[in-house]
């Protein structure tokens, strides 16, 4: 009899497994046939000379050529050394104030509600509107911040033209934006930690401090470092600003690797150069996201 309820225990294991892949089938496939088959066809490419006005059939094998150009190419290596200071430090900045934010948020008796959709507001806007609503306070003509400098005596700066603070200023406004984001999740995230931990530790004498690092910070650790990670992929893949606001200038001292796929890939069509940029890229954001995502497996 205990044999035969093994049996039945077995079937029904295997028919629910058979269900969940049939309907899990639909889905794998649609990500298969959007990521997969680009990523292959991206590598193919980048070991060819295929010129989109030429046509794929009048490419031609050139092994390594593409990725050589690449690397001895001087504005691509200023452009990997931008993107990933931008990267680290967009990163650190976000998930900083976005804590702080977040912790601050949870502290409260109340407005949280009222407070919480304000400031969610910057991250629902499309980053193009965000970048040309701080084009135009920023601008040296007619913006509102150099007008309130100039009230104040002080000279009028050309933001994004200027070699010393065009950087910054795509930076800042990044971190303005995507604030809100990191602050969500770890809102919610802070949501879940026992209230029962924070009493425990008063009652043993910790400060707000000493709670915040021994209680708080363990609890949402994971949280931290998906966010983190998300944040890594999602900055290194920075485009619309720079596109934008400085097209990548002055002096090559904005420019991304992004920008540069679309200078010397999309726009001049040379699709075999881009695609061994865009391979160069993903391997980038693998290794940088390398640290986050070996501690999720684990």
């Amino acid at each position: 009899m205990m044999r035969n309820r093994s049996e039945k225990l077995n079937t029904a294991q295997s028919a629910t497994n058979r269900f969940g892949l049939r309907m899990l089938s639909p889905t794998m496939l649609i990500l298969l046939v959007m990521t997969a088959y680009p990523l292959v066809s991206t590598l193919l490419y980048s070991f060819t000379d295929y010129n989109y006005l030429k046509g794929a059939e009048k490419s031609h094998f050139v092994a390594l050529a593409n990725y050589t150009k690449l690397f001895q190419h001087t504005y691509f290596r200023q452009a990997v050394l931008n993107t990933i200071k931008f990267t680290i430090l967009a990163v650190v900045l976000e998930m900083f104030f976005g804590l702080l934010v977040a912790v601050f948020v949870h502290s409260l008796k109340r407005g949280q509600k009222t407070l919480r959709t304000l400031l969610l507001l910057p991250y629902l806007l499309p980053a193009v509107t965000v970048a040309l609503s701080w084009r135009m306070m920023l601008s040296s003509n007619y913006g509102i911040i150099n007008q309130f400098l100039t009230g104040l005596g002080l000279p009028v700066f050309n933001w994004f033209m200027d070699t010393k603070t065009a950087f910054g200023m795509i930076l800042l406004i990044d971190v303005w934006q995507n604030v809100p984001f990191v602050f969500l999740l770890l809102y919610a995230s802070l949501q879940s930690v026992p209230e029962g931990q924070y009493e425990a530790a008063k009652i043993d004498g910790a400060g707000a401090l000493q709670r915040f690092w021994y209680v708080t910070v363990p609890n949402i650790k994971n949280s931290l470092a998906l966010c983190a990670l998300l944040r890594t992929i999602d900055t290194f893949r920075l485009f619309e600003k720079v596109n934008v606001l400085t097209g990548g200038g002055p002096a090559n001292t904005t420019s991304t690797i992004t920008q540069y796929l679309y200078n010397y890939g999309i726009k001049s069509l040379d699709f075999g150069f881009g695609s061994a940029g865009a391979i160069v890229m993903t391997l980038l954001v693998l290794l940088l996201s390398s640290f986050y995502i070996k501690r999720a497996i684990q």
